[in-house]
């Protein structure tokens, strides 16, 4: 069987491409943010919070991360709009990012928490810092330096898992390669592409993490240790 390659029938939708690539970083953008913030609070309610928040945080942990993306997508998307709560399909589907990140963002941050000496904290109140002090300076910047390779993986993670948006209607990259797949008869071309431009992706991503790490964790950057 004889195959003619024509990688100009899909660089045709090039535009489209772009279109979904930049929903796709959106997305990751907003789903980083917030899946960030959401998981370093439930970190801290998980490692000193009161037992009934760690109860919370634990089932919540536990429930997101034995569960895939897609039905927690479905759940969310569309359980908000059988309850009356209308919102558009991008939001919906950001909210289903932060959730299910903000689970794993949770455990990684616990981890760098936890490995922060008492000691550390201990010295840190005798000299007169105030408690929210105490946790931005001593607590959280080194938890977060600590477990920074793993949140830059994490986020990477998530932005090659947002593809599975695509079925439930959120036309980001994978969304739009099905629409070119279904124009073109190309699917093979079409996969190439598609994996170029999430590589593509792959190393910007790494690239702005690596120089935010640069530019937060100054210590590695005076003694150049890798992030």
């Amino acid at each position: 069987m004889n195959y003619s390659f024509d990688f100009s029938a899909v660089f045709a939708y090039w535009p489209l491409l772009l279109k979904g690539a930049w929903v796709t970083l959106v997305l990751t953008f907003w789903a980083t943010i917030a899946g960030f913030v959401l998981g370093t609070l439930c970190a801290l309610g998980r490692t000193s919070g009161p037992a009934w928040l760690r109860a919370v945080v634990g089932t919540y942990v536990e429930i997101i991360r034995n569960t895939p993306l897609l039905i927690q997508s479905y759940f969310l998307i569309f359980g908000l709009a059988s309850a009356g709560l209308r919102v558009s399909i991008m939001v919906g589907a950001v909210i289903a990012l932060v959730v299910n990140v903000g689970a794993y963002t949770t455990e990684v941050m616990r981890a760098g928490i936890e490995s922060i000496k008492s000691g550390q904290i201990e010295a840190a109140e005798c000299i007169g810092l105030k408690r929210y002090q105490v946790f931005l300076h001593i607590v959280l910047r080194p938890a977060m330096e600590r477990v920074f390779p793993s949140l830059t993986s994490l986020y990477v993670l998530l932005m090659l898992g947002s593809s599975v948006l695509s079925a439930v209607g959120v036309e980001e990259l994978f969304g739009i390669s099905n629409r070119v797949q279904s124009d073109t008869y190309r699917n093979f071309e079409v996969f190439v592409v598609l994996g170029a431009i999430y590589v593509t992706l792959t190393l910007l991503m790494r690239l702005v993490f690596s120089l935010l790490g640069l530019a937060l964790f100054t210590r590695r950057r005076k003694l150049r240790t890798p992030l």
